[in-house]
Formats: C-alpha cells, sequence, structure tokens
C-alpha cells in the first residue's frame, strides 16, 4: 500500500548477520558530515549546524539519490532521527539483502541533504550451498517443438561448478551453466503427460544439492499455454522488511505455480533478481517502482505511464498467442477508507480527496495508454493488475455498511473507470459475494492502525489489489493469498510472508 516508490541495485541472496560494513571515507558538506563508525549493527556518527527533531540518517537502494527531487521516487528502506547538533545513531539493517546501498543524512524529515549521500555495502555470512527449493514446475513444452528451461538461478550460497542428470525422461538434456533442453518425442498423445528430470548440482567445495524439474508436455498441434496463472504482487520494499526475503520470495513463486506476475513496490533490482532466479523474463522500466516477470518470453515492454503503471507483451505460443499485461501501483495517499473510518467524512469529500490524489488521473492516463489493446482484446487479451490503493464499488455493498463504517454503494473511481473500459475484474467473477468472499488484500500485517496514525484503532480491511482482464479469455479461479501466519508489524521481520499485502492469483483458460 504505501512506501510507494523504490529502487534498489541489491541483487544478492546473502543476508546481513554480524559481519562488518564497508563504506566510503567520511565526506563534508557546509551544513553538517556523518560517517559510519560501526558495522554490527550499522551505526552512524553525525554533526550538524541546522539540528532538528526530524533530521534523519536514510538508507536507501545504491540505484537512487532522494536528494535530486522534492518527491522522490524512493522510500527509505531503514532510517532513524538524528535530532541532535552532534551525536551517534543506530539503523537496523538485518533484514536487508547484502550489497550496496546509499547512506542519507537529510533535513527536517524531508530530502535536502545536511551531508552529500555515500555508498555502504552490507555483506553477510553465506549460506549454505542448495538449491532453494526442491521441486518446481518448469513452462510447458510441446511435441516437436525445441524445448529450454534455465535452473541455475535457483541455487543459492555461490555457484555450482558443475551440473549433472540424475535421472529423467531421454528427450531431456542438460548443459553445464544449469540449461534443460531438448525435443519431446511423439510418444505424448494426450496432452497431460508431464516430463521430469532430477539435477544435480555440485559446487567448488564438493557440497551438492538435488532438484526435481517437472514439465508439462502439450500434444502437437495443441495450444502451448491453454490455460494460465496470474499474480499480482505488492513486493512491500522489494522485500526488504523481512529476514531471508529473497530464498522466501522464490520458494512463494515456484509453489504456486504461476505464469505471469506483476510486483509493485519492487525497488527497483527485484523484479530482475526474482527472474534470473527463476529462469524467467522480466521488464522493469528505468527508474520505476513496477515490474512484471513472466515464464514466457517478453517480446515488448511498455514505457512507464504517469509513474502509475507499465506494461508488456508475453508470447505465450509464439506469434499464435499474445497477451498485453500491465502493472500498476496508484498513488496511497490520501486513503478512502481513513477518511470514512477515521475522519469521517461525507461521500462527497471522499470522493474529491480521491481526486486530489492524482489516482483517478493516473487510472485515466493507463487506459487511456491500453486504448488500442483493449479495442483489440478479442485477437490478444489484455490484463491490468496491481495495487490501486483503493477499494472497489463491487465490494462496498449494503450487505457490508457495517463493515465499511457505515458506508455503502461507493462508487470508488479506480475500480468504476476500468470497468467503464470493459475490463473485467476476475476475483469478483470468481466470487461474486463479497460478503462471503471479501478478499481482502490490505492488510494481513495490520489490524490496528498503523499507517492513518490513528494509533488503537481497527484497521479497515480492503480489497485494493486486483486482476482485472478484457479478451476471449474465461476466469477458472481467483484467490488471494497469504504464506504462513504472519505476525503483525512491528514483529514481522521473521514472517515467511515477506509482504504486508495478500497475493492475488486468477487462472484463466482460452
Amino acid at each position: 500500500m504505501l512506501f510507494s516508490s523504490v529502487l534498489s541495485a541489491a541483487a544478492s541472496a546473502f543476508l546481513f548477520s554480524s559481519a562488518a560494513l564497508v563504506q566510503a571515507a567520511p565526506i563534508n558538506a557546509t551544513t553538517g558530515s556523518f560517517s559510519v563508525i560501526d558495522g554490527a549493527p550499522l551505526t552512524f556518527s553525525y554533526e550538524t549546524s541546522d539540528p532538528f527533531s526530524t533530521n534523519w540518517i536514510a538508507i536507501y537502494p545504491a540505484s537512487v539519490d532522494p536528494t535530486t527531487s522534492d518527491k522522490p521516487e524512493s522510500a527509505a528502506l531503514t532510517w532513524k532521527y538524528t535530532p541532535d547538533a552532534k551525536g551517534t545513531v543506530q539503523i537496523d539493517v538485518d533484514t536487508l539483502l547484502a550489497g550496496p546501498y546509499l547512506a542519507c543524512f537529510l533535513s527536517r524529515g524531508g530530502y535536502k541533504p545536511l551531508a552529500p549521500p555515500f555508498t555502504v555495502t552490507v555483506k553477510g555470512d553465506p549460506i549454505p550451498f542448495g538449491f532453494i527449493v526442491n521441486d518446481i514446475t518448469l513452462r510447458n513444452a510441446r511435441q516437436g517443438d525445441r524445448y529450454e528451461a534455465k535452473i541455475g538461478g535457483l541455487i543459492d550460497g555461490g555457484a555450482a561448478v558443475a551440473f549433472q542428470k540424475v535421472s529423467g525422461n531421454d528427450w531431456l538434456q542438460l548443459s553445464n551453466d544449469g540449461t534443460i533442453s531438448g525435443i519431446p518425442p511423439t510418444s505424448y498423445t494426450n496432452g497431460t503427460d508431464a516430463s521430469t528430470i532430477v539435477v544435480r548440482a555440485t559446487s567448488s567445495t564438493g557440497a551438492t544439492s538435488e532438484l526435481k524439474a517437472t514439465i508439462p508436455v502439450r500434444a502437437a498441434g495443441t495450444p502451448l499455454v491453454p490455460e494460465f496463472r496470474a499474480m499480482t504482487f505488492n513486493m512491500w520494499l522489494g522485500g526488504s522488511q523481512v529476514k531471508d526475503s529473497h530464498r522466501k520470495q522464490v520458494r512463494f513463486i515456484a509453489n504456486t505455480n504461476v505464469d505471469i506476475i506483476g510486483l509493485q513496490d519492487t525497488s527497483g533490482g527485484h523484479p530482475k533478481r526474482l527472474a534470473d532466479a527463476l529462469g524467467w523474463y522480466f521488464w522493469s522500466p528505468p527508474r520505476s517502482n513496477i515490474g512484471t516477470i513472466s515464464r514466457y518470453p517478453i517480446v515488448q515492454g511498455y514505457d512507464l505511464v504517469d509513474n502509475a503503471a507499465t506494461g508488456m507483451r508475453v508470447a505465450l505460443d509464439g506469434d499464435a498467442s499474445q497477451i498485453n499485461f500491465w502493472s500498476m501501483h496508484l498513488e496511497w495517499t490520501p486513503y478512502g477508507p481513513y477518511d470514512f473510518c477515521f475522519g469521517n467524512m461525507t461521500v462527497e469529500q471522499v470522493l474529491q480527496r480521491e481526486a486530489e490524489s492524482r489516482r483517478i488521473a493516473q487510472v485515466m492516463d493507463v487506459l487511456k495508454a491500453m486504448d488500442s489493446q483493449l479495442v483489440n482484446a478479442n485477437k490478444a487479451p489484455v490484463f491490468l493488475v496491481g495495487d490501486a490503493n483503493a477499494p472497489s464499488h463491487l465490494d462496498w455493498t449494503e450487505a457490508l455498511r457495517s463493515k465499511n463504517c457505515g458506508r455503502a454503494n461507493i462508487p470508488w473511481p479506480t475500480s468504476v473507470k476500468p470497468t467503464e473500459a470493459g475490463l473485467i475484474d476476475s476475483f469478483r467473477v470468481a466470487n461474486p459475494d463479497p460478503a462471503a468472499v471479501p478478499g481482502t488484500t490490505w492488510s494481513p500485517l495490520h489490524a490496528t492502525n498503523v499507517e492513518g496514525g490513528i494509533t488503537g484503532k481497527p484497521e479497515p480491511q480492503d480489497r485494493i489489489d486486483f486482476i482485472y482482464y478484457k479478451g476471449g479469455i474465461n476466469v477458472v479461479d481467483s484467490k488471494t493469498i497469504v504464506v504462513g501466519n504472519p505476525k503483525e508489524q512491528p514483529q514481522h521481520k521473521d514472517n515467511e510472508w515477506t509482504t504486508d499485502h495478500a497475493a492475488v492469483i486468477t487462472t484463466f483458460r482460452f
């Protein structure tokens, strides 16, 4: 929901533990200076001639400098206030992946630097060598067609120096870099068979790990992808708020067996990180906080629209079957349910603030960018997924008036506008009764209000993450998903679930 935009260059899967931290030499500025004096935990010494209660030191991804804009397209991964003219402060980085970050000393709750930023590198103890998952289903194959899939990125804790085929179907071959390839034979006749291969990876120290990969095989002359699973997944600062997030995210995606994912709050480099691990394709425009990853080839990526959405064209089956898939992340504030539940505002006031939030303008800009694709959706189905930071008009019904702070029949514009453009809410196709299946995605980590600033009040629970579609395709099912039993903030760091949203998965059939 919040923490709307961050970029990151951190790609390693190692975690910070008690290792030292490497930093550049301290850099002085006219109003102050700061430097790292210890790395476990990360401790800064600072000094300024302009002390203030909301001066702060923050850690950002290395690829972002928040001091270059009055409204930076990034959020701090972790931070602390530095109210004194001179002092020290400890900043918790134990959930960050190993890699480079930018340390910033900033003025009065804003982004004016009190000293030039510098790079710090979080290091971590190596984790045990091995595949992140024990088994995985790979992209579909088809009789007579050349097939290829990569599994080398699933190794964690060091590079594999050798891959060996332990067992599997004869047509499957394995290269030295962990690429599985071959041509399925015509003995697969019913389109429902699957091939399997067991791969052993060996490290330079002789450590080994095995993975079982399953490849569904389609019959010759049939569609390669007759059914596919789409997900929308708000990553919550790329997953940086939970320990061991890389392996947890990869396990989650592998276990869901989805084909395509719209990502939000990606912190920049994380779509590539996940795609590299899974052997998938990715698209994320430069300086954006949104991305997409796909099992099947991306043949075109679309520019960022109004800092709110990006899209891609995916070839599910070469030229024979392609789709347009967009991921959006609309502005987060003001938030309508807070206005109703905490501000006791009228419908007119809340809808006016929806416009002030820029969400209406953003969704209209996105729909305009999609216009020609929507017109031709029967040829290439179109999908718009993501975090609208607003509820749906389909959910605020009379039956749920008491749950929704006494309000009903609210025409939330960010769901009305896509509907008017011909897009269909897949979750409500599969689950038409919001009272029976609310589909809440905000928030599994907040039962009491944290982000609205009204402490102690119940956090409004709403469905704000969506998978819309248009075209010659049917919904098989749709569900929200959360892994494990996540503890609420601030006891969330060891959760298996790496975000503060629930994900949504819809299965479609052509």
